[in-house]
């Protein structure tokens, strides 16, 4: 490993969530007003993730009292506190721009669903312990 990939391994931070295009996330930035720092929150779509490691950019947009806003932070920086992923989206491509010119209804993306979770697959899961002789966990809630 060179020196330049070891100084950006030291520098990047090791709890950041998976983030893709279409999740809502809540950005913690750190924000400097006069001598004093305070935390913000910015919470909105993620419509482009750009670049990797050390340079990963992430531009969020949301819309308040019908003015779009669109910040781009760079994930590893050390003015982002923290991110949280809210919801997860499902995307079709990886630059959301087209959501720009859509209002209300028309700018929702549906929730992700991912493999092996959802309703027939959690059925799925419980009939099979239930073969085994396990009582699965929700079942057992009721019971007690």
């Amino acid at each position: 490993m060179n020196v330049i990939d070891q100084l950006e391994k030291e520098q990047q931070k090791e709890t950041i969530p998976e983030l893709r295009p279409g999740d809502t996330v809540r950005v913690h930035a750190k924000v400097v007003e006069g001598t004093r720092e305070r935390i913000q929150g910015f919470e909105g779509l993620v419509i482009r993730v750009t670049g990797g490691g050390l340079r990963r950019n992430v531009t969020v947009r949301r819309v308040t009292h019908g003015v779009g806003v669109e910040r781009t932070f760079l994930v590893h920086s050390p003015r982002i506190d923290k991110i949280e992923v809210v919801r997860h989206g499902h995307a079709r491509r990886a630059r959301l721009y087209y959501l720009r010119g859509r209002v209300g209804k028309a700018a929702r993306l549906r929730e992700r669903r991912d493999e092996g979770s959802g309703s027939k697959a959690e059925a799925r899961r419980a009939k099979a312990a239930r073969g085994r002789g396990e009582v699965a966990a929700d079942e057992e809630a009721e019971n007690d």
